[in-house]
């Protein structure tokens, strides 16, 4: 997930709110890189703190953002920019939460596979908007040129 979050981070470059969101995804990239490097770094507390901050401020946002989808009754969530985010938001909150406290005990089978489904999902998703480029045709220009 942490090249994931990495190349979240550099399509970033040309969104008019680029530093937002690249701070957004560039923290999970480093948290989950740390982690790959040194599984048992999820429990210090400099990790924790950032892991955390992190996922309180993006649980605020995602709370926000969601109401105001559900407000204005959202059905293609991948069609608006907002509800990319709001995905991508879900997923870097998600996936921090699920590397909370992996280094203390041994990984169990349904944390296994919840994450390889979180894994799979944005690579098959942005797989699939890649292929069918018909479906891109509402969004802003600076995300159509995105990889």
């Amino acid at each position: 997930m942490s090249l994931f979050f990495a190349l979240a981070t550099y399509v970033q470059i040309n969104d008019p709110d680029a530093g937002v969101w690249m701070v957004a995804y560039g923290i999970p990239a480093v948290l989950c890189a740390c982690v790959g490097l040194t599984p048992h770094l999820t429990e210090t507390l400099p990790w924790r703190r950032v892991a955390d901050l992190h996922v309180m401020i993006s649980s605020a946002v995602v709370a926000m953002m969601g109401w105001r989808l559900h407000r204005e009754t959202v059905s293609e969530i991948f069609q608006l920019e907002e509800g990319r985010e709001f995905s991508g938001l879900v997923l870097t909150a998600g996936w921090l939460l699920l590397c909370r406290h992996s280094g203390r005990a041994p990984v169990g089978m349904l944390r296994v596979s919840t994450a390889v489904a979180i894994t799979a999902f944005p690579f098959v998703a942005w797989l699939y908007y890649h292929i069918h480029k018909e479906l891109q045709s509402n969004w802003p220009s600076h995300c159509q040129n995105a990889i």
